[in-house]
């Protein structure tokens, strides 16, 4: 595998973080190629090297996120599910910039749908309507639920500056999903 040299990373970094603070300043709609070069100290001609426009730099800035959950999903399968959870609040609160923005953001729909569909695999893993609590049910109807209620809270979580620990939150949300799931 090729090694890429550091200065692309840094550069592709500095403009994916350019981006998403212009976002949590103002509509994405308002935001220019020049804005996002100024922003992250580099010429337009860089970003264009790396993206098609700024509609390519989003996609790939949301899509790295999605990745990213998806793997740790994979590798939290392992782990009992507080223990899962609570990583996944850490990485919401390490990377609290982009899910703020993204979650609070006007032209960031796309990305509550992506999110939103990605819990909703995940948790179709979770949902058994052979026995116990959910006999009967709708599987679809209880995973719709359950999906929307957890990217609802996150989403409050985020908006409201994370008023409890990613351990807290994710014991809080786990009790939650028991009485559910």
């Amino acid at each position: 595998m090729p090694k890429i040299d550091r200065r692309i990373i840094k550069s592709q970094e500095a403009i994916k973080k350019a981006l998403i603070e212009l976002m949590s300043e103002k509509s994405f709609d308002n935001i220019t190629i020049q804005d996002i070069a100024d922003k992250a100290n580099v010429n337009r001609g860089t970003i264009y090297l790396h993206y098609l426009d700024k509609f390519d730099l989003l996609d790939k800035i949301m899509e790295e996120h999605i990745n990213n959950m998806n793997n740790f999903c994979e590798s939290a399968s392992e782990m009992d599910w507080l223990e899962s959870t609570v990583h996944c609040m850490e990485y919401f609160k390490s990377n609290y910039l982009f899910f703020s923005t993204m979650l609070a953001s006007e032209g960031a729909t796309y990305f509550r749908s992506r999110f939103l569909q990605f819990n909703i695999e995940e948790f179709k893993k979770d949902v058994d309507i052979t026995k116990g609590k959910n006999v009967g049910q709708s599987e679809e109807v209880i995973v719709q639920f359950v999906a929307n209620a957890y990217v609802g809270v996150v989403e409050w979580w985020l908006k409201n500056g994370m008023p409890y620990p990613p351990r807290v939150m994710a014991e809080k949300v786990g009790d939650l999903l028991d009485r559910l799931v």
